[in-house]
């Protein structure tokens, strides 16, 4: 077991946790900068982004207009403030993403190419054809190797934060601190103490929550669970987000997705009867809000009994399409589907968390020291339902304000060496004879989360899936407290956490808003 010191800590590199890293860096060269990440340095929800990234870019859009659609499909739970805000610095964000190297894509007279997905009423989504986010991390990560005071930790799975409870001593609720993290390192199986006098939580999302999500297999809410177990505030975990289009593949996971931008450019969504069901939900048709469009495909299923629906793409301009989205294209024709003939079958899956560690505008969050960023982080951006492509956008700019917040205020801060912190203890624990049970028990918190906590519940679901729940959390916390620990069973724990949490503020809610509906709050009409 090892102890290390750093200025700053940041857990996950997504384009949240990296961007803070990057400006932290080049305003304080003298500051060390740790960046943990549990899989390879690329591997991210950022990573898997398609459809771009929500600026008011071109002269006829206007901020007031991109505010108003974000407050639309939050269902008016955003803080206006904060929309406002990440509205108004949204295109110096993407200048800057532009000086570092994202090369997004342009049109035939050379300027920026702007799509349009659901929710937004002008064309302003930056992208680079359908690979938005691979571009942009990869743009990042050059910029990480440039700095020479950042170092990466691939492979490095947090498992708790270090707070005072740790130290055993006195503090109240609402004055509890972080002072680092205990991190396992997969390659050495060691856990060792990571120290800082600044954390940021950068973990990404909680889509492995669900059987079917369009998520890695990394996004199992890690950040959110351990600013938990440290009393942090979290918020608004009820809005799960089901994205309306990942490609029907039953049993894979994760779910491909077929971005928003399509529909954007003009697909349709039809019923086996080839019908275009979304003309009689909303006058936005396949462009509404995403709550809208995956409760609408939801009650066709439940009525048709059908497995999914389906996307046309057969009108569209084939040449342009295959332009703009090659890798849609490439991977419905691997799998015998031609778009340019045949509808591709659709299906929704858990796609985003509009909730999480609640957060104030500089990033902080109820613990001293410890920040959140990115989709683990709650902002009061998105309300009951996040805007298509407003999430790398959100990361962004509040990886600047968490960057600002350090460079202004916290650059004078040192670790104190006067705190005892007690290395990780494992003794009397061993390596489990067999891990089919942690991977059953992950798999059946999946199964139980899809079938009553999805896109639709109900009072009785939520009470029945608590009650599974928690047989599970203890069968969990029991393997958990005498086995070497392991990425696996961490992420056990950690998505028991999360799915506690959906129920729990689930249960709470009682006005159907976004993406929470339960059939107990509407109204029955005589």
């Amino acid at each position: 077991m090892s102890v290390f010191k750093t200025d700053l800590l940041i857990l996950g590199s997504g384009v949240a946790g990296l961007s803070i890293a990057i400006k932290t860096a080049t305003s304080l060269p003298e500051k060390s900068i740790l960046v943990a990440t549990k899989a390879d340095e690329s591997e991210s929800n950022t990573k898997y982004a398609q459809g771009g990234i929500a600026a008011v870019w071109d002269k006829l859009d206007s901020f007031e207009d991109h505010i108003k659609d974000t407050m639309v499909a939050g269902d008016y739970l955003s803080d206006q403030n904060v929309v406002k805000m990440v509205v108004e610095e949204a295109p110096n964000c993407m200048k800057q993403l532009i000086t570092w190297g994202t090369d997004f894509d342009q049109n035939k007279e050379g300027e920026i190419d702007l799509g349009k997905e659901g929710g937004h009423s002008a064309n302003r989504i930056l992208h680079f054809k359908d690979i938005t986010g691979f571009e942009v991390e990869k743009t990042l990560l050059e910029q990480v190797s440039k700095l020479p005071n950042i170092k990466l930790l691939p492979y490095h799975f947090a498992i708790d934060l270090i707070t005072d409870h740790h130290l055993h001593k006195k503090h109240s609720q609402d004055s509890i601190s972080c002072y680092g993290a205990y991190i396992l390192n997969q390659k050495t199986n060691k856990i060792d103490t990571y120290l800082a006098s600044s954390v940021v939580l950068a973990t990404g999302g909680i889509g492995q929550v669900y059987a079917a999500t369009t998520n890695p297999v990394i996004a199992t809410g890690d950040g959110i669970a351990m600013a938990y177990r440290a009393k942090a505030k979290i918020t608004d975990m009820e809005f799960v987000q089901f994205h309306p289009t990942a490609l029907y593949q039953p049993g894979e996971s994760p779910s491909f997705l077929i971005s928003e931008a399509v529909r954007g450019f003009g697909a349709f969504l039809r019923n086996k009867k080839g019908e275009r069901f979304m003309l009689a939900i909303d006058k936005r048709a396949e462009l509404a809000p995403r709550d809208i469009v995956s409760r609408a495909i939801n009650s066709e299923l439940i009525f048709t009994g059908d497995p999914h629906v389906y996307l046309d793409c057969t009108h569209l301009d084939m040449p342009e399409f295959i332009k703009h989205f090659p890798n849609i294209y490439e991977k419905c024709k691997s799998l015998g589907i031609n778009p340019e003939s045949q509808w591709i079958p659709v299906i929704p899956a858990a796609h985003y968390l509009m909730g999480g560690i609640e957060v104030d505008t500089n990033g902080y969050s109820s613990i001293g020291n410890l920040f959140a960023c990115g989709e683990c982080s709650r902002t009061g951006l998105h309300g009951a339902n996040r805007l298509a492509s407003n999430s790398l956008l959100e990361a962004l700019v509040f990886g600047n304000k968490i960057a600002q917040e350090i460079i202004q205020n916290r650059a004078h801060m040192i670790f104190n060496s006067k705190l005892l912190i007690p290395e990780w203890d494992e003794e009397g624990t061993m390596v489990p004879k067999e891990k089919v049970l942690i991977s059953h028990n992950r798999k059946t918190i999946q199964n139980i989360m899809t079938d009553l906590v999805a896109i639709v519940r109900s009072n009785e679901r939520l009470e029945k899936a608590l009650d599974h729940l928690n047989y599970l959390f203890q069968d969990t916390e029991k393997a958990y407290e005498k086995s070497k620990l392991s990425p696996q069973i961490c992420e056990l724990r950690n998505l028991n956490a999360v799915a506690y949490l959906i129920v729990h503020q689930s249960m709470a809610r009682k006005e159907n808003k976004g993406a929470f509906f339960s059939l107990d709050n509407v109204e029955v009409k005589e």
